[in-house]
C-alpha cells in the first residue's frame, strides 16, 4: 500500500512539474467545464476580437455562467475582461422589459433561421419569444464569461444538446453596455 501511494505522488508531482501554467509556457488559462456532459467548441475569443479581451481569473463569475446539464447556461467557459469597446447582440422578449439587458449576449448578430437560433443558444420557448434585439457598445472594463452552451430541457418533447455557438455572459448588463439600438422581429416566411 505504502508503494502505490509513494507512486500517486511521484505521478502528480511530474504532472506539475510539466503543467503548462506552472512554466509560464502558456498565457492561456483553464476553462472550467460542467463535469457531467461533454462540452463541444472552445472558449477562446474569436481572432477579430482577441485584441479587445484579457483573459483574467474570476471562479465566483465563472461558476454563476457554468449550468448542470438539461438547466442551460453554458457547458464550459473563461473569464475575460474587454479592453476596447465591443459590439454585442441579445434577442429578447419585449412582453418583460427587464429582459432587454439579461445576461446571455452574443458577438454574432442573430440571423437565419429562429428554430435553428433557439437550438444554437439553447433558448426554450418558454423563456422567450425573441420578437426583439438589441445591439450595444460593451464598456470597456467589463468582465465577461465566453463559452458554450449547455444542454436544456425545454418540455417533454423538446430538449437542446449541448451547443459550440459561444455566448457571452453579463451580470449587470446595463451598466456594461451603452449605445444600444433596439430591432423589432417580423416575420419573414420562405
Amino acid at each position: 500500500m505504502k508503494r502505490i501511494l509513494i507512486c500517486v505522488l511521484l505521478v502528480a508531482v511530474q504532472g506539475c512539474a510539466t503543467n503548462p501554467w506552472a512554466d509560464g509556457q502558456s498565457s492561456e488559462l483553464p476553462s472550467v467545464q460542467s463535469s457531467a456532459q461533454s462540452c463541444v467548441g472552445n472558449t477562446g475569443i474569436v481572432a477579430e476580437l482577441s485584441d479587445r479581451f484579457k483573459l483574467i481569473q474570476d471562479s465566483e463569475l465563472l461558476a454563476e455562467a457554468i449550468g448542470e446539464p438539461l438547466k442551460g447556461k453554458l457547458c464550459q467557459g473563461a473569464v475575460y475582461q474587454s479592453i476596447d469597446e465591443v459590439t454585442i447582440y441579445r434577442a429578447w422578449n419585449s412582453t418583460n422589459p427587464n429582459s432587454q439587458f439579461g445576461q446571455w449576449w452574443s458577438f454574432q448578430l442573430p440571423s437565419g433561421n429562429t428554430a435553428q437560433y433557439r437550438e444554437n443558444y439553447e433558448i426554450c420557448y418558454q423563456w422567450s419569444p425573441l420578437d426583439k434585439l438589441v445591439k450595444c457598445t460593451l464598456k470597456p472594463g467589463t468582465k465577461v464569461v465566453v463559452g458554450n452552451g449547455q444542454s436544456a430541457q425545454c418540455s417533454e418533447y423538446l430538449s437542446y444538446p449541448v451547443s459550440k455557438q459561444q455566448q457571452v455572459f453579463i451580470t449587470d448588463a446595463a451598466d456594461a453596455v451603452h449605445s444600444c439600438e433596439s430591432y423589432d422581429s417580423v416575420m419573414s416566411w420562405k
